[in-house]
């Protein structure tokens, strides 16, 4: 810029060491949208050093998904008017994509005239960090699902949170029973309240009965002191029985007790204490054959049975396996502190034909064997585990239809998160414009 148009940009020593001294990144730009200034937050966010980015416009060191079409500080300089509190992404110089809040404003000249603009932004990293750690209630969002039956029975959820009704899930193991459970008991009005859960299959049955119910000093030889069991610990909320299917016959007519009259009595006492617990019982089992058989009390499946949820296995669901793995790389991104940015389409197929018998569980053990192998930014058929590639190798995979399924889940998804941003979706995919364009007219896929 002109030394007339000093005044507009950061010159005093003062004013340079308040901006060198905030954890903001600032930056300005001339009116050829050259950068002019570029502090010490700005080179720790961005990873660029402000030697690199003084003199470069602005967007080649931003990468942000807005400046093509809706770039904060043009429309600043376009009406005048400074924009607070918007947010937006950019790639760091290390590849990986960072949100972050931007606020703009003009920047003037002695004689009143527009000479450039300034942008403050920060990472919002932290932010959405703390805000997850914080907020543990679990709600409908985190079961990330696109299926119409998923939807469906999402769709029941609140109106079972408005009861105190028994609920029963049922589903294979790994296909999130829990994570509906705590949905239920989230939008309830014991969320307030305690949330206990309980693995019936982990315990054999003479400690599952006292981990359940407790006891007092002396009911048993370790038993040194009283011990509240979980039922007292979750009275006025919810406690979820995982796997309610293996629990003994002796130990189902303890528990049809605490159903039908909401008392409990711990190991070693006498008198009953009552509870008001909201119980939500899960089974990998079909507890109706339990019944035929005689393992299991028809009284006491009754009572658990007042309403049944049916969760469907992940091979059903397949439409969910691009979204679930997106969403455990984001996981595995912060548990582990890397940046790996996608899963290549070949890998996303594979993952795609494969059955899941473990489901959901078995698709995050799967992303994580290939966190630990992958040194790069994308995960591939190379780092998923030994039997996934061998069932490659034997052809028990077709590539070419999977990898084309795929790969038209992967575009569709960036283009609706990105709101139809081909370039900002070019970017993120590492292709060209024209190439993205190319394989949406191959793959049939339209913009709105």
């Amino acid at each position: 810029m002109e030394e007339e148009g000093e005044d507009a940009h950061p010159g005093p020593l003062w004013r340079d060491a308040i901006l060198e001294s905030i954890a903001d990144g600032v930056f300005t730009v001339d009116e050829e949208w050259r950068i002019t200034y570029f502090n010490r937050a700005a080179e720790e966010i961005t990873g660029v050093d402000r030697g690199a980015a003084l003199g470069r416009r602005c967007h080649e060191v931003f990468k942000a998904d807005n400046c093509e079409r809706n770039c904060c500080l043009r429309r600043t300089l376009e009406s005048g008017e400074p924009a607070t509190g918007k947010t937006a992404h950019i790639v760091r110089s290390d590849g990986e994509r960072l949100r972050i809040s931007i606020s703009t404003a003009v920047l003037r000249d002695r004689a009143g005239r527009i000479a450039g603009g300034v942008e403050t932004f920060r990472s919002l990293r932290v932010v959405e960090a703390l805000r997850k750690r914080l907020d543990r209630r679990f709600s409908f969002a985190d079961i990330i699902t696109k299926n119409k039956g998923m939807h469906e029975l999402l769709g029941i959820v609140p109106r079972l949170a408005e009861s105190d009704a028994s609920v029963l899930l049922v589903g294979e193991s790994g296909t999130g029973k829990e994570l509906f459970a705590r949905a239920i008991h989230s939008s309830s009005r014991r969320r307030l309240e305690p949330w206990i859960a309980v693995n019936c299959a982990a315990l054999p049955d003479t400690l599952l009965e006292s981990e359940l119910f407790g006891h007092l000093a002396g009911a048993f030889t370790d038993a040194r002191s009283d011990r509240p069991g979980r039922f007292a610990l979750a009275d006025g909320g919810t406690i979820f029985l995982d796997e309610i299917g293996d629990v003994s016959p002796a130990l189902q007519v303890r528990l049809l007790r605490v159903l039908q009259e909401k008392t409990i009595e711990p190991l070693g006492g006498t008198e009953p204490r009552k509870v008001d617990v909201r119980v939500i019982a899960a089974t990998h089992t079909d507890l109706e054959e339990l019944v035929h058989q005689g393992k299991f009390r028809i009284d006491l499946f009754y009572r658990l049975d007042v309403i049944k949820l049916t969760i469907p296995p992940l091979r059903e669901r397949r439409e969910d396996i691009p979204l679930l793995v997106e969403h455990f790389i984001d996981h595995f991104n912060d548990a582990q502190g890397k940046q790996i940015s996608h899963i290549d389409p070949p890998a996303l197929a594979l993952l795609m034909r494969h059955p899941f018998e473990g489901n959901v569980r078995e698709l995050k053990n799967v992303v994580e064997h290939a966190f630990v192998l992958c040194t790069g930014e994308i995960l591939r058929v190379e780092h998923l585990p030994e039997h996934l590639q061998e069932e490659a190798e034997r052809g028990a995979v077709r590539p070419e239809g999977a990898l084309r399924r795929a790969e038209a889940e992967v575009i569709r998804e960036a283009l609706t998160r990105l709101d139809f941003n081909r370039a900002a979706v070019a970017r993120e995919l590492g292709m060209h414009k024209t190439t993205l364009w190319r394989k949406m007219k191959k793959l049939g896929i339209e913009a709105p």
